[in-house]
């Protein structure tokens, strides 16, 4: 694996001394988009369109910091780890309403845009109280896993909501110049040997809800592309009228298909012959060296039909990630798999009820990271998790031969 996988195995055992570090650093990321933010949407009054994919930039500034003061301050448990009561008595708010307002599992997405939210400094000020008295609360907590279970959990909330914030950029055409994705050396296929690969994570350290549960899973012979589908491979499809081409799209896709007016990626357009791509507010011309991005799993499906090949599984996915070494490349892209997001054996909800369990069989398994995916979050056995019919998340796909 690479530097990513470390520093993501370290995050997750991090002990109190680099917890303190990691959340002042998370917390500096969101401050500094947010600023970004502002610049751009200032002459909106920082307002942007209903989308479900979108959240309106104050609501989500004022989530992350709810979360982390839900979950720690407020949380009379929080020594307990993943044994905690999820919903204890707990003491008021820093500021009156503001579990009406940022709770997210009981406030609407469609409700966000009406709230009366504080003004941006006043949730900065929020931010900066919640993240001193979180500090102070860590200074005092034991090194073992239960105690320093929800300061792990609010870091690692932070960054995924920091990526949420990339791609809504990028869907608002905001100018985030610096997040820029690289190219992966050209793909090889890698060989990975039939056997019984053995998948779920038990600690020590941090690990999420639904990645608990070890169990075998026996896989083929599997003969699989070590690095992510590029543009220039994608494009081929995309001229071959694969969106045209109704038998090459499962039902579901057919049905996504139909509704949509796209026929080529999202971001995408050609002029002259040249392909551009629509980043972060301004057109360029695609390097077809990158990694396809911006993709449905409808679309990584219907490529994969066209040339003769699959998706692998998360399970397959894993065990090559895991048993390629550096030949295996990752970390630019999200990429779709085949499995459809669903619970291992024995599964139990952690006290964050609203992570994984509504979710389940309603959203397609993606593994890796992205460009905007922070080196903490890229841990191989890290399962992310969308509706298929995404394509304002940095993701795209790797193939696998039908036949190993």
């Amino acid at each position: 694996m690479t530097a990513d996988h470390d520093q993501a195995a370290d995050a997750r055992c991090a002990g109190t001394a680099a917890l303190a570090v990691a959340l002042r650093d998370t917390r500096a990321r969101t401050l500094a988009t947010f600023a970004a933010y502002e610049d751009a949407l200032r002459e909106r009054g920082m307002t942007v369109p209903y989308s479900l994919e979108l959240n309106p930039p104050l609501w989500e500034l004022g989530h992350v910091g709810w979360f982390q003061e839900w979950w720690l301050r407020r949380n009379p448990q929080r020594g307990r780890g993943c044994a905690a009561d999820p919903d204890p008595p707990r003491p008021p708010p820093r500021r009156a309403g503001a579990d009406a307002w940022f709770d997210s599992g009981r406030v609407p997405h469609a409700e966000r845009w009406a709230l009366p939210l504080p003004s941006a400094q006043a949730l900065r000020d929020d931010l900066g109280a919640g993240l001193g008295e979180s500090l102070d609360l860590l200074r005092g907590s034991a090194e073992h896993d239960d105690a320093l279970y929800f300061f792990r959990l609010a870091l690692l909330h932070e960054d995924m909501h920091h990526e949420a914030a990339i791609y809504m950029a990028q869907n608002l055409g905001l100018s985030l110049s610096a997040w820029t994705p690289r190219a992966h050396a050209p793909a090889e296929v890698l060989r990975v040997e039939a056997g019984v690969h053995v998948t779920g994570l038990a600690g020590p350290g941090f690990v999420f809800d639904n990645e608990l549960g070890r169990h075998e899973v026996e896989l083929r012979r599997l003969r699989i592309d070590s690095a992510p589908v590029t543009w220039a491979r994608y494009l081929e499809f995309v001229a071959a009228d694969g969106y045209e081409r109704p038998d090459l799209w499962s039902d579901a896709g057919r049905v996504w298909l139909r509704a949509q007016t796209l026929r080529a990626p999202r971001y995408l357009r050609e002029r002259g012959g040249v392909w551009q791509r629509w980043t972060f507010g301004r057109w360029i011309d695609l390097d077809p060296a990158l990694p396809a991005m911006n993709l449905t799993a409808f679309e990584a499906q219907a490529y994969c039909a066209w040339a003769g090949a699959r998706l692998p599984s998360e399970a397959e996915w894993e065990r090559a990630a895991e048993s390629a070494g550096a030949a295996w490349q990752w970390g630019q892209v999200w990429e779709w798999t085949a499995s459809a997001f669903a619970p291992y054996p024995g599964f139990a909800a952690h006290p964050y009820r609203d992570y994984s369990q509504p979710w389940f069989h309603t959203r397609q398994v993606l593994r890796g990271g992205s460009f905007a995916t922070h080196a903490r979050m890229r841990h191989p056995r890290y399962r992310n998790f969308f509706m298929p019919g995404r394509n304002d998340v940095f993701a795209g796909f790797r193939t696998c031969a039908l036949q190993g």
